[in-house]
């Protein structure tokens, strides 16, 4: 039997495609992830479905699609992520991985492990539970150097304020976690493999890079927001007037301070990462371990006067994807794949990697074949969904190939088409545009497939049926699998 890999999971929180070198941005500086991405291959049409932590997080745990979670983003009648069955970890650990989860996890109960035999959490500033106090938090409070609290910065969990972090860098949510998962490889069973989802709270808000990160980004020219023909729509200054803003134009120095921050905090996450990757390479596990990189979801950061996430556009949901498989595996693998993947695919992806079984309730597939350049009979499109969360106005359906992106309001009835080939910042809406009315109806209909089969009136003969005054879309899922793992208690 082939000796069975390491894996690392590498996840940022809110990080957007365009914030690597290795997807062609310029001004960031992300060496040790470019490395990994030149060793392996980049996907460059990787999205997320449900562009928010907890339904993308259950997505990629599960390897099953939103409505099979049962979690349909973060609104309305959508539960936390609880009794979860079959999970990455659970199948790993079941086929002699040591598993562990360092980081932001998001589950419910807070100190739940779906599969992993154990975790050490860092959760920003959530209590889920009565008297949860996270590992952070907890080393935090035992090692800081003055009278100060890890939140003293000033800065809301979910704003588009920056500022350099305002405590000693070895304090930073980044150092610690990756000082974390070098101790668990340190101590790690060396009999078994390991499994290692390294997860960080980090470049989700606040935005605050250490000063080293900070100085550098203050310094450069950054890029501006994408700014659209139809974007005035969200230039909302009532909206805009609140710290944790999830729309409105701030000011154009805002705005590069956000930036600013967001970058630096890539840039830190990045060089941390390398510390670990050093580590490896020092013990001799390196070449054995399979490396995948990827985020949750992205940060509109401005975009479109967007901020955050649960949006259909580029910088909400289309997220990195890099895989680096072990020395010892067969083949070349291809750099680049323009193939549409999803979060859903990282489970089967793993598993098949390490020789597991992949369970029946995966819906995603292996992107081993893509790896290896074997892209026929791929998936001709990924699609993308989020309940109601900030404001019924911007729940929305979504379905891509990388190249078309078509999205639908659900509660406004309307609907947008961008050629993301000629148009990346998603700045010209053609869905009005009688030249490009084909393929609006191309790319509805594609969508009107998917819907159809979930017979809850979100169509109705051949077409889309506007969700307007109605009671939020629930998946039947949810309730089932609570009900079945109560009965089986």
């Amino acid at each position: 039997m082939t000796k069975r890999p390491n894996i690392l999971l590498i996840m940022t929180d809110q990080q957007r495609w365009d914030t690597l070198g290795c997807y062609g941005n310029e001004v960031i500086e992300t060496a040790n992830l470019d490395w990994i991405a030149a060793e392996g291959t980049v996907f460059d049409c990787a999205y997320s479905s449900t562009p928010s932590c907890i339904p993308a997080r259950a997505s990629l745990m599960t390897g099953m699609d939103p409505w099979n979670t049962g979690i349909l983003g973060m609104g309305r009648g959508q539960g936390p992520m609880r009794c979860l069955e079959h999970t990455l970890p659970e199948q790993l650990a079941k086929a002699g991985y040591h598993t562990q989860g360092v980081g932001k996890m998001h589950f419910h109960p807070q100190r739940s492990l779906f599969g992993f035999h154990h975790t050490v959490l860092d959760e920003s500033g959530r209590q889920g539970d009565p008297g949860f106090i996270s590992d952070y938090r907890r080393w935090f409070e035992q090692n800081k150097t003055g009278d100060y609290g890890f939140t003293d910065h000033g800065i809301d969990w979910n704003s588009w304020m920056a500022r350099p972090y305002h405590a000693p860098e070895f304090l930073h949510p980044t150092n610690w976690t990756v000082n974390e998962s070098i101790r668990f490889v340190q101590n790690r069973d060396p009999g078994k493999p390991f499994f290692l989802k390294m997860s960080f709270a980090r470049p989700h808000s606040p935005y605050d890079a250490p000063a080293f990160y900070y100085d550098i980004y203050e310094k450069k020219d950054m890029p501006a927001p994408h700014l659209g023909d139809w974007s005035a729509m969200h230039n909302v200054r009532k909206d805009a007037a609140k710290p944790d803003a999830w729309r409105g134009k701030r000011s154009d120095e805002e705005i590069r301070r956000a930036r600013i921050g967001y970058y630096g905090n890539i840039h830190h996450i990045d060089l941390q990462i390398g510390r670990l990757l050093m580590y490896l390479k020092k013990i001799g596990q390196f070449d054995n371990t399979l490396i995948m990189f990827t985020s949750d979801h992205g940060d509109m950061m401005g975009d479109h006067h967007l901020w955050r996430k649960t949006y259909a556009y580029e910088g909400s949901a289309h997220i990195p994807l890099i895989v680096k498989l072990p020395k010892a595996a067969n083949g070349s693998p291809v750099e680049r794949s323009a193939a549409p993947v999803c979060l859903q695919d990282i489970m089967p992806t793993l598993l098949d990697a390490a020789g597991v079984t992949i369970p029946d309730s995966v819906d995603g597939r292996s992107m081993l074949p893509l790896i290896r350049g074997e892209a026929s009979g791929w998936r001709e499109f990924v699609h993308g969904e989020h309940s109601t969360c900030y404001s019924e106005e911007q729940e929305m359906q979504y379905v891509t190939d990388g190249r078309w992106k078509y999205i639908w309001f659900p509660r406004l009835g309307t609907e947008q088409l961008f050629d993301l080939a000629s148009d990346p910042g998603e700045c010209v809406d053609l869905a009005a545009s009688e030249a490009y009315a084909a393929e609006t109806n191309r790319w509805r209909e594609k969508l009107v497939a998917v819907l159809a089969e979930r017979n809850v009136d979100l169509t109705s003969n051949g077409d889309l049926v506007c969700q307007a005054g109605k009671p939020p879309i629930v998946s039947p899922k949810y309730k089932e699998r609570l009900e079945r793992m109560d009965a089986a208690q």
